[in-house]
């Protein structure tokens, strides 16, 4: 089943890379008591991901607070050791949060998840983006297949 808004998200663990090396965060500690702009990418260093898709929401950081977004996070199918070199690579320390989800642990938990094992890519998480107040889901905004557009930063705040 896949998740909508008015869902709470699903007990999971994500991996923050950090200085001091990669550091669990479960969903209830990171959502907490917080309104997060969560977007999904089927990969860092993928093309539209690292052209469009993390540089839209970087560039709009300020954006995103001034609508009352506490913080902006980015979560693949990798693990914290890629993701960590793709927000050095892309300018989005201390702007989006990396949060890898390497075994789609968190992307089947929310009936997100993707087979692109024809590209050899293996089980990867869907291109989308959600507004999540206090653990629950405020907006959802799932890309179709091959499609850049409702998940992009601009997208979501126009429905911010």
């Amino acid at each position: 089943m896949t998740i909508s808004v008015g869902d709470r998200l699903p007990d999971a663990t994500f991996i923050k890379p950090t200085a001091n090396g990669p550091e669990p965060v479960t969903t209830e500690e990171f959502f907490k008591g917080r309104k997060v702009a969560l977007f999904s990418v089927p990969g860092a260093f993928t093309p539209t991901c690292s052209v469009k898709h993390l540089p839209g929401f970087v560039d709009k950081i300020d954006a995103f607070k001034d609508k009352g977004i506490d913080e902006v996070a980015c979560t693949a199918v990798n693990d914290a050791f890629v993701l960590g070199a793709w927000e050095q690579a892309n300018d989005a320390s201390g702007k989006v949060t990396m949060l890898a989800d390497g075994n789609a642990s968190f992307a089947k938990a929310i009936g997100l998840e993707m087979d692109n094992s024809s590209y050899g890519m293996g089980v990867r998480g869907q291109r989308y983006a959600m507004i999540v107040n206090d653990g629950v889901v405020e907006a959802l905004d799932v890309e179709a297949p091959g499609e850049f557009k409702v998940s992009s930063a601009e997208h979501v705040l126009e429905q911010l």
